[in-house]
């Protein structure tokens, strides 16, 4: 893990994945893949090699970046439009293997330009001397820039001082993404997380008062049957001590490729219901107090894409949410849960919609689906979003 290491520039480079709230956000890659990679739930970067590109190649990004927005921003007439012969004319000065930062450019100036996601899975674990100059050219080209957000590791976090952190959110990073994932050591041990409860909360609180934004992310089912309970309770605590700008909802799904997935087969790992699973986010938002975070259900995974508030004025709005889904009879339940992880349906008030639910209620008929078996069949549909 050498920062200093050379290698050949081979051009721009962007990483597989953003948290979905970072979809309109320019990706700039600063690191590759992930230095822990060791999590049995998470199916990203299995089988890669970890590394930090060097600065002077990211700079060449960035500055390739620019020229591009350049261009295009010269296109742009006075109502904001550019056209599509615009927008080839500029294309046509990019070099073949400039063609991706091309596109990302393009994305960008179509979100608005006003974010940008450093990746990959860890950019804090470079030295801050350089995250800082990263930044610092960032800005410079990019000045009208209101967000710059990233990936950290809470065990990252915890290692860098307080007077870096600052130094580094003066520079420009203005929101960090950490997978809390759980707040039990238990669960955390048992998915090999490689951080503990205590350190989590370290981190979170080091990176408040740096007075960066902070978005935690909770994987509800996470701990399965036998740690459902410990798992909302504990990660409640948790975030009771750090109070995150936001809390990230990412319900459990399990692949094939992932190590869980074997714990799955061999039944040494009992997967939640969604009906166990609504029951331990309930118990999970019982438990939130004294905080004010905004709580986010902004992925296709959860049940609830309506789950969002901001803490404590929207708690009791969320939560009859999850008892209303829990009062309904178990055929409605089935119906609503194939009609949103089918896209068919986004709230639960989409179940009153006859249209729709007619729509998901034909489509359990066509496939078999059931009250009884409905998990099993969820359980392989939301595999495929991972």
């Amino acid at each position: 893990m050498d920062q200093d290491k050379q290698e050949t520039y081979n051009g721009f480079e962007q990483g597989p994945i953003r948290p979905p709230s970072e979809a309109k956000s320019l990706l700039i890659r600063i690191t590759r893949n992930c230095p822990w990679n060791r999590c049995k739930f998470c199916p990203v970067y299995k089988g890669t090699e970890f590394s930090i590109r060097p600065v002077e190649y990211i700079i060449k990004d960035i500055d390739l970046l620019h020229r591009i927005i350049i261009g295009l921003n010269s296109k742009i007439d006075n109502s904001g439009y550019i056209s599509n012969n615009d927008i080839s004319s500029v294309a046509e000065k990019v070099n073949p293997n400039e063609l991706d930062a091309f596109y990302a450019a393009l994305n960008w100036l179509s979100g608005g330009m006003k974010s940008i996601f450093l990746q990959d899975a860890n950019s804090l674990i470079i030295k801050p001397k350089d995250i800082i100059a990263i930044l610092k050219h960032i800005k410079n080209c990019f000045p009208w820039v209101e967000r710059i957000t990233s990936y950290a590791r809470s065990h990252t976090i915890a290692k860098i001082s307080d007077d870096d952190l600052k130094m580094i959110e003066d520079a420009g990073l203005n929101r960090i993404h950490i997978g809390l994932e759980s707040g039990s050591d238990k669960v955390l041990s048992m998915i090999n997380k490689g951080v503990t409860k205590e350190t989590h909360i370290k981190a979170g609180l080091k990176v408040k008062k740096a007075g960066i934004e902070l978005s935690e992310y909770l994987m509800p089912g996470l701990g399965g049957v036998e740690l459902s309970e410990i798992h909302a309770i504990e990660s409640a605590d948790a975030l009771n001590q750090i109070n995150p700008d936001f809390i990230r909802l990412r319900t459990l799904a399990i692949p094939n490729s992932v190590e869980l997935f074997e714990d799955y087969e061999k039944g040494t790992f009992k997967k939640c219901s969604d009906v166990m699973v609504v029951n331990e986010i309930l118990l999970f938002l019982e438990n939130l107090k004294g905080i004010t975070s905004s709580i986010k259900s902004d992925h296709i995974l959860n049940l609830f894409e309506e789950l969002k508030g901001k803490l404590p004025n929207d708690k009791e709005k969320m939560m009859t949410v999850l008892k209303s889904f829990l009062e309904l009879a178990p055929q409605k339940q089935m119906i609503y849960q194939v009609g949103r992880r089918l896209g068919i349906m986004h709230n639960l008030s989409d179940i009153q919609n006859s249209t729709l639910s007619t729509s998901a209620y034909e489509t359990c008929l066509k496939l078999g689906i059931t009250p009884e078996n409905v998990d099993s069949i969820i359980y392989e549909i939301m595999k495929k979003f991972i």
